[in-house]
C-alpha cells in the first residue's frame, strides 16, 4: 500500500512533535525549548508559466524561560532557481516568551522545472545563562516537484465533490430508511411462530 506525500509528511511531523513534547517535559525546567515547524505549498501560475512556493514557519517556545535575540534564517532557496516575490527569508524578534508562538511567511516563484530538496530553517537564540547562541532546526520538507506534469482532472471529479458535500446526509437518510424497514416488516421468526400456532 503506497503512502501519499501528505500522509508521510503528517506522520513525520507527528512523530517529531511527540518526541519534542516528550523531550520538552524533561527540559522544561532548564530554560527555553524552541520547536520550529516549516510548511510549504505550491501554486501553479498558468498565466506566467511559473510556480509559486508559499513558505510558512511557526516557532514555538515550549520551555519555561524566555529566548532572546531570536533570528530565523531559511536561505536554502537558491537564487538561480527561486525569485523572492514577497517577504524575507530572514527575520528576527527581540524575545520569545515561554509558551508563546511567532510565525513568519514569504513567497517565492520559480520557472525552473525539477525536484528541489530544501534544507531546514535555522533559528538562533540567546539565553542569559549561556554565552554561546543556541540553535534549533525546523521540521524537514518533502522534495518539491517544481512545474511537474500533473495528471488531468478525473472524469468523475464532480461525483467526488457531491459525495464530499452530501455523503454524510445520504448516510443518515439510508440508515433511517433501513431502520424503518426493519421495524415495519415482520421478521421470519415471528411469522413462523404464527403459522405453528394456527396448526
Amino acid at each position: 500500500m503506497a503512502i501519499s506525500k501528505e500522509n508521510f509528511l503528517l506522520v513525520v511531523v507527528a512523530l517529531m512533535l511527540i518526541s519534542c513534547s516528550t523531550l520538552s517535559l524533561a527540559i522544561s525546567d532548564v530554560g527555553p525549548f524552541v520547536v520550529v515547524h516549516k510548511k510549504v505549498s505550491l501554486n501553479r501560475l498558468k498565466s506566467s508559466g511559473s510556480e509559486q512556493v508559499s513558505v510558512s514557519i511557526d516557532i514555538y517556545n515550549q520551555g519555561s524561560a524566555t529566548a532572546y535575540d531570536v533570528t530565523l534564517t531559511d536561505d536554502s532557496w537558491t537564487p538561480d532557481v527561486f525569485n523572492l516575490v514577497s517577504g524575507n527569508v530572514t527575520t528576527s524578534w527581540e524575545r520569545l516568551d515561554a509558551g508563546s508562538l511567532v510565525s513568519h511567511s514569504f513567497v517565492l516563484e520559480s520557472q525552473v522545472k525539477g525536484l528541489f530538496y530544501g534544507a531546514p530553517a535555522v533559528v538562533k537564540f540567546r539565553i542569559p545563562t549561556k554565552a554561546a547562541l543556541q540553535e534549533a532546526y525546523s521540521t524537514p520538507i518533502l522534495p518539491l516537484d517544481i512545474l511537474a506534469d500533473r495528471a488531468p482532472e478525473k472524469k468523475f471529479e464532480w461525483a467526488k465533490k457531491l459525495l464530499a458535500k452530501y455523503g454524510s446526509l445520504v448516510s443518515v437518510v439510508t440508515i433511517v430508511v433501513l431502520f424503518m424497514y426493519l421495524v415495519a416488516s415482520p421478521s421470519k421468526s415471528s411469522a413462523a411462530k404464527g403459522s405453528k400456532k394456527r396448526r
